[in-house]
Order: C-alpha cells, then structure tokens, then sequence
C-alpha cells in the first residue's frame, strides 16, 4: 500500500527538520531499543554497545543512511531496500520483528526532541512510513 500525500508531505518536511542531525535521533533510537528490548543486542555481539559508543554511533549513521534512502524513495520502498533486505535477512538473520522495535524507539525519540511538531497526525503519518520500511525490510525474510 502506498502513503497517501500528506503522509507522504509530512514525513519529507521532518526529515528536513532533522537535516544533518538525523544520525543523532536514529543513535538514540537505537540505544533506547537496546535498553528497552534487550534480546535486539544478541544482532550485535562483536560491538561496543553502552550508551554513546563509536560503534552505535555508526550504527546510527546506517540507520539514518537508510531512512533517507527511504525518504527519497517514497514510491518504491521495496525496491530502494531491497539490498538491505536481503542483507538482513540471509547474511544477518535479524528477526523482522526487530525493525518494529526499533520503529517504536524512533517514534518515542522523534517525539521526545520535536514535541511542537508531533501531533497526532504527524505521528500517524510517520508510523504509517516506518512500518511500511519495516515491511520493506522484512520481505527478505519470507
């Protein structure tokens, strides 16, 4: 299903919003999956993964990489991430349920540092986004 037009408006104009700082949210997003849904660290085994590490933070930058990825391809989600779909699915083993988790953790996020700009149609809006990337992602594994 694709997102609507102001679906897709709105989570164009947040992206902007977040301009080069979108690997920052996309860290702490990360962090707050490692901490509030602690199985996600087993993906992870060989990094340093405590709070504010070089290695969650380039981690965070591959999130943010491939949100914008995303963003930018709006229109074909599944072909714009299909590579990394495929990495995740057959070279990683990552659980799709996974991407879920950290799709919360970035809403809380996005919400915790934009509270003016997160009404409730922004945050449906981009829930509808972040779980059709999550889809994305997970066609891999079927």
């Amino acid at each position: 299903m694709e997102l609507a037009a102001a679906d897709r408006a709105a989570v164009r104009a947040l992206w902007r919003k977040l301009g080069g700082h979108a690997a920052v949210y996309a860290t702490e997003a990360l962090e707050r999956t490692f901490l509030a849904f602690p199985a996600t660290r087993a993906y992870f085994p060989h990094l340093d993964l405590r709070p504010g590490s070089a290695q969650v933070k380039a981690h965070g930058q591959k999130v943010a990489d491939a949100l914008a990825l995303a963003v930018a391809h709006l229109d074909d989600l599944p072909g714009a991430l299909s590579a990394l779909s495929d990495l995740h699915a057959r070279a990683l083993r990552v659980d799709p349920a996974s991407f879920q988790l950290l799709s919360h953790c970035l809403l809380v996020t996005l919400a915790r540092h934009f509270p003016g700009d997160f009404s409730a149609p922004m945050q449906a809006s981009l829930d509808k986004f972040l779980s059709r990337v999550s889809a994305a992602l997970a066609s891999g594994s079927r």
